[in-house]
């Protein structure tokens, strides 16, 4: 009885391990967000501002999961396609978990990081207060935007809203400094509003 729990127990760590190894990367991108504001954001700075990150790891997402699935089915003996088809109900569950994680990452878990690295302002009274809206592809990139305008000395704070508004809390004489970051090279902003908050 020992052996066959000992077993279960294996398998789940297995399925565990499988079920993670498609989303290695956005795992690490999740760490490196929340961890924006130090010195690792400098060294993954060039692979965010790269428009075509997300869909990079989306791929990679997907092809972890066809490697787990291969060494799946190969295990199992099932690696022709009536093994496939036997199996299709794992399958499915992978890839359809796979494409899950990464829209709730992209669409929810990243945006919900940019509230940490650009804080909000309570009191507002002073300071200038600009909309924008940026040309990003998704709104997984709004941490990456959020952490490049908090980084403008005189910003006070930032505020996304979904898909693609910031709004930004900053000190009189400071709008040239945040529309002249290189982030903004890569993807455009248009200026919605520029008043006193």
């Amino acid at each position: 009885m020992a052996k066959d729990k000992s077993c279960c127990e294996r398998n789940v760590g297995k399925g565990i391990l499988f079920g993670l190894i498609p989303h290695v990367g956005c795992i690490l991108f999740i760490i490196v967000s929340i961890l924006g504001t130090t010195v690792l954001m400098q060294y993954f700075k060039p692979l965010l501002m790269s428009r075509n990150i997300f869909y990079y790891l989306i791929l990679v997402s997907i092809g972890f999961a066809s490697v787990s699935s291969f060494f799946y089915l190969r295990k199992n003996d099932a690696l022709s396609f009536d093994g496939i088809r036997e199996k299709k109900g794992y399958l499915f569950g992978m890839y359809g978990f796979t494409v899950g994680v990464n829209v709730l990452l992209f669409f929810f878990i990243f945006p919900f990081l940019s509230g940490f690295v650009g804080a909000s302002v309570e009191d507002s009274s002073g300071l200038r207060v600009m909309n924008l809206e940026v040309d990003i592809p998704c709104p997984g990139h709004a941490p990456l935007i959020s952490s490049e305008v908090s980084g403008v000395n005189g910003v006070k704070g930032v505020e996304y809203s979904f898909p693609n508004k910031f709004e930004i809390f900053y000190e009189a004489g400071v709008r040239e400094d945040v529309l002249g970051l290189d982030v903004f090279e890569e993807y455009p902003a248009e200026v919605v509003s520029d008043e006193v908050g």
